[in-house]
Formats: C-alpha cells, structure tokens, sequence
C-alpha cells in the first residue's frame, strides 16, 4: 500500500477513517497481533506492584498501547472487553465490576484513536497517555473505587491523581523506546504505515 492509500481517510471525523479500522477484523494477521496483545498485557499485569487499596504500578500499558497503534479503536473495543474478562478470571480480585471492563475498552479505544494509522511523535504518545491515565485511571478508576469500597470519590481521586502524574513521564519515555525499537518490524511487515523518518520526533 503506497503512503497515499495509507493516508486516505485518515481524519477520525470522517466515516473512512472507521470502515478501515473496522476492516482490521478481517486481518488474521491483525487479529493474531490483537490476541498476542492481550496475552502480553495479561501476563505483565500479573507483576504488578501495590501501592494502596486497588491502586498498583504496572507496565501492561506497554503491549496494550502498541497493540491499540496497530489494531486501531474498533477492534480495540473487542480487546478491551477480552482483556478484562480473560485477565479477571487469570487474577480475580473480588467480585466482577463491568465498570473496569468500560475501563478496559476506552483505554483500547483511546490508545487507537490517538495512535492508529497516524505519524507517530513523543507529543503524540504523550497526549496518548496524558488522556488515559487521567480520565480512565484517574476519573473513572476512582468512580469504580468509591462504589465498590465506601470512601468518598476524591479519597481515591487524589491517590490516582498523585500516582499518574509521577508515572506519566517514566511511561512516556518507556513508550518512546518501546515504539522505537519495533517501529522497523512493524513498518517492514505492514502493520503500520511508514513515517518519513526513521527516529520519532517531538512534534
């Protein structure tokens, strides 16, 4: 595919931008790289270190941001559902919340939205995780913790705030070497369109 077909539909306002990420479901190479994603994910999550009460530090963001790059939002939804059922019934922690598989999808479909078929940059990757972290893990996770144990929203808004605010910058340059180091593979076997430059820029 030529860098203009690639570029075609590009905008996430227009409806070909979203036919072409809903045709990834007929990729089996995509979805092959969707179930490695969600194994990968699964699996990091496992050694994760607690910091509090239902707040721990994790770097499953990394095969689940770079998956999200290749597979895009729509499928990105499916993921986030499969990773949130296959990694509750792997490490069930209390009783099932669907409120963390809404988690599951929309950080999938942001990482997509932000990252799919578009040039890749640190402040791209960084308004990426920028949203994530705060309204998944900062807003929605502390919504899910005040329901689910009895203290007040801003109790676990504060924790969430302080603790992705610390990480943001440690994930964003693990993302930056991260896409680095397989940007190469991914461009060469045509997952992702390739960019003018081999190292990824600022802007």
């Amino acid at each position: 595919m030529n860098n203009k077909l690639q570029n075609k539909g590009n905008s996430i306002f227009g409806p070909a931008y979203w036919s072409t990420a809903a045709a990834e479901f007929r990729k089996p190479r995509t979805l092959v790289f969707a179930a490695l994603t969600i194994a990968l994910g699964i699996v990091m999550n496992l050694f994760n270190i607690p910091v509090s009460e239902n707040l721990h530090v994790s770097v499953a963001f990394l095969p689940v941001t770079l998956g999200s790059m290749v597979f895009g939002p729509v499928v990105g939804l499916s993921a986030g559902v499969v990773y949130d059922l296959v990694g509750f019934m792997v490490m069930p922690s209390g009783m099932f919340f669907p409120g963390y598989t809404l988690s599951s999808m929309l950080e999938f479909f942001i990482y997509g939205v932000f990252l799919y078929r578009r040039k890749l940059s640190v402040v791209r990757i960084l308004a990426a995780k920028f949203t994530v972290n705060y309204l998944i893990h900062v807003g929605f996770g502390s919504l899910w913790s005040a329901v689910l144990y009895g203290k007040a929203y801003y109790y676990y808004f504060w924790k969430g705030l302080i603790k992705n605010t610390i990480l943001l910058p440690v994930e964003v340059l693990l993302l930056v070497a991260l896409f680095q180091a397989f940007f190469p593979f991914l461009v060469r076997e045509g997952l992702i369109p390739k960019q003018e430059r081999k190292m990824i820029p600022f802007l």
